[in-house]
C-alpha cells in the first residue's frame, strides 16, 4: 500500500526515523509528513506504535475536481463495496486548498451522495451517516481543480491516545509532548523531571517511551478495523507483541517526577497518569518551581537525566515580571541542583527564554497549535565562552564603571550604558534607576547575512551575563527588539501590564514602561535636547509639536514657561503625559495636551492667530496623517512642516527641530525666510558619543 502519513511541523524527520524501524520501504519525507509503503503488518505498526503521526491516510483516487457534478462523478467511479461494507457508519471530512470549489461542506456533501447512490443502486440499502464515531472516515483534499481520496486508516488523530482525561490551560499534544522529548535524547538518560508539569503529558509520553508502551494501546479503535481489506488474525497478533513488550518494559522503568505550581493541574496529571496504568511508576507533587527548590528524593543520586518542560507562555499569564523570574528559576534549578542534566525547554515566548540564564546548544522550530514556539535543548556548559558572552560581559563592566561614576557626577538617573560596542552582540542597554534598578535591553535586528540561530545564541549569551554585571533580580530586566514600524504600528500595544515605574530627570517626575510599548517613554538620546528647549521655553510661550508623552514640556514648564500647547494624534501618549502632568501638579489651564494632526493644528492655530515664542518639532521618521492622505515622511515633508510651523513664530521666535531619520539631509533652500543652525553634535550626550547619528538638531530663526 502506498500511504500518507502526516505529523506535526518540524517533526516529520522523527517520523521518518520510526518508519524505518517498522519496517516500512520507500520513504520520503515532506514538509507536511512522509509517502511510504507498507503492508498490512507496516500499516499496524504505524497505527499502533507511531508516537509522532497524526493521520494515516490511504489514497484511493485522484480525479479532475473544477465544480462539484465533477466531484460526484469522480467519488462514484470508485467501487465502494470493496472498501466498506452497506452495514458500516462512514463519514466524508474535506479539506480546500485554493480549490476553485470554495465551500467545504458541500463537497463533502456531494462525495456523500455519490457514495449513498452506488450503495443504494447496487443493494437497495444505504449504509448511515455517522460524523462523531464512524466506522470509516474518508478524506477528501481539493487543491485547486483537482481532487483525492483517501481513506483515514487511522481513524481520528493518532495523538488522541485516550489517557488524557482533562488538558491543562493549554494542553501540549501527545505527539508533540513525544517529539520534544525525542529532540532532547530521551530515554538515553536515566531519569526525567518536568518542574511544570501541568496536566502531565510530558510524563505520561516520558514513561510510555522508556517502557516501550505502545502509544496507541489505550485507543478505543482504528479506522482500519471497518475497512473492508482489514486483516484481523495479523492485526491481534501485532496487539499481543505490543502487550508482551510493555510488560517487559515497565520492569525497567527509570524514575519519572513532576511538579507544578497549580493544584488543580496536579490532580488532572494524576487522574492522567491512571488512566494511563502508570501510577506505580510516575509521581507529581504540588510545588512552586524556586531556584532552591526541593527536589523529589527519587533524583537526589541520579547523575545523568532530562529536565524538561513547556512553561507558561505571555499569551497565558500577564504578570510578565514573575515569568522572567520563572525562567530564571528554571535555569538557576539546572545550574545549581542539576549541573550534569540535559535541559529542554518548550516555549511559546523566545524572548522569555533569555532569562534562562543560559546559552542553548540547539534551537529546533516547531509549532503548539497555533503559536509559532521553540524548543531550547541545554547540553554543554561551555557554550558561554565559545559564543563570546565573557567578552560581551568584560566590556559591559567597563562601560558601566565608566557611565555610573558619569551619570552620578551629572546628576543623570536614566542612560545607555551599551550600545552595540561589540558588532556580535548588537544590543543596547539601557539602565533606569527607579526605587530600584531596572535593565531596558533592545536588540536591533540582525542583518539577513548573520544566521538566525547563531544571533539568537549571543543574545542568550549576553543575557546571561546581565543579572550579574547589574545585580538585578530577572523582573528587573526586560526586552524589545528594534525594528522598523510600519503605519500606526508605532502606537500597538504589546502587553498589558500596565507597570509604570517614576524616574527622574532634572527636577521632573517622569513615568516609564518597559514591558507594554515599544519605547519606554522616555527616549533617553534627547536628554540635552529637552534641557535646551526648557533654558529657551523661560517666561516664553510654548508648543511642543508630536510631543509624544510630553517630557520635553515638562522640561520647558519647569523652566518657566507662561504657557504651553502640546500635540500629539495618539491617545495613548497623551493619556500618558497626562499621568506625567499630573505627577507634576502641572496647571492644565495653563499647559494643554491637545489631539490633533500636528499639520492640522498648525493650519487651525495659524487661523486662530496663535503666536508662540518657541516651537520644538521632533516628529518620528514616518506617521500617518490624515492633513496629507498619506504617510508623513519626514524627508520628504520637513520643509512643509517647518513653514507651517513659522508662521506661528512671535518676533525673535525659535523653532528647535530634531529627528532621529539617520540618513536625513535638511533642504534649507527651501524653508521661507528662515535661517538653521545644525547644533546636532551639542545635542548628543555622553552615553550615546559612540553614535554621533543617533539624531540631528537645528536652531531654526528668521532670517
Amino acid at each position: 500500500m502506498k500511504l500518507f502519513i502526516s505529523a506535526p511541523r518540524g517533526t516529520t524527520v522523527l517520523l521518518g526515523r520510526e518508519l524505518e524501524e517498522f519496517g516500512v520501504t520507500d520513504i520520503r519525507v515532506v514538509a507536511a509528513g512522509v509517502h511510504c509503503e507498507a503492508d498490512h503488518a507496516g500499516l499496524y505498526r504505524i497505527c499502533l506504535w507511531s508516537r509522532i503521526a497524526n493521520r494515516v491516510l490511504l489514497p484511493i483516487s485522484s480525479f479532475k475536481a473544477g465544480d462539484t457534478d465533477a466531484l460526484y462523478e469522480g467519488a462514484s467511479k470508485i467501487d465502494w463495496q470493496a472498501i466498506f461494507p452497506v452495514t458500516a457508519t462512514f463519514s466524508v471530512h474535506c479539506t480546500l486548498a485554493q480549490a476553485v470549489i470554495d465551500h467545504s461542506h458541500y463537497a463533502s456533501l456531494k462525495v456523500k451522495d455519490a457514495i449513498v447512490d452506488q450503495f443504494r443502486d447496487a443493494t437497495g440499502e444505504r449504509p448511515s451517516i455517522d460524523t462523531d464515531n464512524p466506522d470509516i472516515r474518508i478524506n477528501l483534499h481539493i487543491r485547486r481543480r483537482e481532487g483525492q481520496i483517501a481513506l483515514d486508516l487511522s481513524g481520528g488523530s493518532l495523538h488522541r491516545r485516550g489517557y488524557r482525561e482533562a488538558g491543562g490551560e493549554a494542553p501540549l499534544k501527545e505527539n508533540l509532548a513525544s517529539a520534544l522529548l525525542m529532540f532532547a535524547g530521551w530515554p538515553s538518560q536515566k531519569a526525567l523531571f518536568d518542574p511544570m508539569c501541568g496536566s502531565g503529558t510530558l510524563l505520561i509520553e516520558a514513561a510510555m517511551m522508556a517502557g516501550d508502551i505502545a502509544p496507541g494501546l489505550l485507543r478505543d479503535g482504528f479506522g482500519f478495523e471497518g475497512w473492508a481489506d482489514h486483516d484481523e488474525t495479523r492485526w491481534q497478533q501485532i496487539l499481543t507483541e505490543a502487550e508482551q513488550r510493555r510488560e517487559k518494559g515497565l520492569a525497567t522503568m527509570p524514575p519519572i517526577r513532576g511538579q507544578d505550581a497549580d493544584k488543580i493541574a496536579i490532580r488532572k496529571t494524576i487522574a492522567n497518569v491512571k488512566r494511563a496504568g502508570l501510577q506505580s511508576y510516575i509521581h507529581a507533587e504540588t510545588c512552586a518551581l524556586t531556584e532552591t527548590g526541593a527536589l523529589p528524593a527519587a533524583l537526589n543520586d541520579v547523575e545523568k537525566g532530562l529536565l524538561i518542560c513547556n512553561p507558561p507562555y505571555g499569551e497565558r499569564v500577564a504578570a510578565m515580571g514573575g515569568l522572567r523570574n520563572l525562567y530564571a528559576a528554571l535555569g538557576k534549578l539546572k545550574q545549581r541542583q542539576l549541573p550534569n542534566w540535559d535541559e529542554a525547554v518548550f516555549t511559546g515566548s523566545p524572548d522569555l527564554a533569555l532569562y534562562h540564564g543560559q546559552v542553548a546548544n540547539e534551537i529546533i522550530e516547531l509549532n503548539n497549535g497555533p503559536i509559532d514556539c521553540e524548543l531550547l535543548i541545554y547540553n554543554q556548559p561551555d557554550t558561554l565562552e565559545k559564543t563570546g558572552g565573557d567578552m560581551f560581559a568584560n566590556r559591559l563592566r567597563k562601560n558601566f564603571k565608566k557611565f555610573s561614576r558619569w551619570a552620578k557626577r551629572e546628576d543623570i538617573n536614566c542612560y545607555r550604558v551599551y550600545d552595540a560596542d561589540l558588532p556580535e552582540f548588537a544590543v543596547a542597554v539601557d539602565l533606569y534607576y527607579s526605587d530600584k534598578l531596572f535593565v531596558h535591553v533592545q536588540e536591533y535586528t540582525a542583518p539577513k547575512t548573520v544566521d538566525a540561530e547563531k544571533a539568537l545564541r549571543r543574545l542568550q549569551a549576553a543575557f546571561t551575563m546581565l543579572p550579574e554585571v547589574f545585580d538585578v533580580p530577572a523582573e528587573q530586566i526586560s526586552f524589545r527588539q528594534r525594528r522598523r514600524q510600519q503605519g500606526k504600528e508605532q502606537y500597538n500595544r504589546l502587553a498589558g501590564t500596565d507597570e509604570f515605574h517614576e524616574v527622574i530627570e532634572g527636577t521632573c517626575r517622569l513615568l516609564v514602561n518597559f514591558t507594554d510599548y515599544l519605547d519606554t517613554g522616555l527616549f533617553l538620546d534627547h536628554r540635552i535636547t529637552r534641557k535646551i528647549f526648557g533654558e529657551m521655553s523661560e517666561n516664553k510661550r510654548v508648543l511642543n509639536l508630536y510631543c509624544y508623552t510630553a517630557t520635553a514640556s515638562l522640561q520647558a514648564i519647569a523652566y518657566g514657561a507662561t504657557q504651553s500647547v502640546s500635540v500629539d494624534m495618539s491617545r495613548t501618549y497623551l493619556d500618558w503625559a497626562q499621568k506625567n502632568y499630573s505627577l507634576n501638579n502641572v496647571d492644565i489651564g495653563q499647559h494643554r495636551l491637545i489631539r490633533a494632526d500636528c499639520l492640522e493644528y498648525l493650519d487651525t492655530a495659524l487661523h486662530d492667530k496663535k503666536s508662540f515664542d518657541v516651537i520644538f518639532i521632533d516628529p518620528p521618521t514616518f506617521s500617518n496623517s490624515k492633513r496629507l492622505e498619506k504617510e508623513f515622511d519626514i524627508q520628504r515633508d520637513h520643509v512643509q512642516l517647518i513653514n507651517a510651523a513659522a508662521k506661528l513664530l512671535a518676533k525673535e521666535g525659535v523653532i528647535l527641530f530634531s529627528n532621529n531619520f539617520r540618513r536625513f539631509k535638511l533642504d534649507a533652500e527651501n524653508l521661507v525666510g528662515l535661517q538653521a543652525e545644525d547644533i546636532s553634535l551639542k545635542t548628543i550626550p555622553e552615553d550615546f558619543a559612540r553614535r554621533k547619528n543617533i539624531h540631528r538638531c537645528w536652531r531654526i530663526t528668521q532670517a
